[in-house]
């Protein structure tokens, strides 16, 4: 289902929507957490990023593991493998934080809304949801980061 694109390994063209919305999420639900004012211009965009980006995230790693499976199939080199499945251990991480973090921001949504409100929550409640979402954030884009990286360093360092 994810193997090829037009030729192309799928992963390498669905990659590109994580390393660009779980940023974007990161940011765009801390800023709401943190910027009351800002709340309802940034309520919708929340709440499509925390759809849009485990979804992403889930379509990049299942072609992943279907290109991994293509390379074993193939019988690469155990260096090769080794770092393919490095790769592959950090967008399983990755993933993982940013199903949280969309959930966390989702909470958030919810904590915050009008609605909700009037059930008469703790005042404390939104901080501490805030505080998980940004320490999610924090993970999320650090794991896009080394997971981008590690897969960057598998092809362009000559490995792939």
């Amino acid at each position: 289902m994810f193997r090829e694109f037009n030729g192309l390994p799928g992963h390498i063209l669905l990659v590109h929507a994580a390393v660009v919305l779980v940023p974007l999420l990161a940011l765009v639900s801390v800023a709401y957490g943190v910027l009351p004012r800002w709340r309802a211009r940034l309520d919708w965009a929340v709440a499509a990023l925390a759809v849009a980006t485990p979804i992403s995230t889930w379509l990049a790693t299942e072609s992943g593991e279907s290109l991994e499976r293509v390379l074993e199939q193939k019988n690469y080199p155990a260096q090769i493998l080794d770092q393919v499945r490095e790769h592959s251990g950090y967008g399983e991480t990755l993933r993982s934080f940013t199903f949280g973090l969309a959930a966390a921001a989702l909470l958030l949504l919810l904590v915050t809304s009008g609605y909700v409100a009037r059930r008469n929550l703790p005042r404390w409640l939104a901080p501490v949801v805030t505080g998980v979402v940004a320490v999610l954030a924090v993970f999320a884009v650090v794991y896009v980061y080394r997971t981008g990286d590690s897969g960057a360093q598998a092809v362009w360092g000559g490995t792939l």
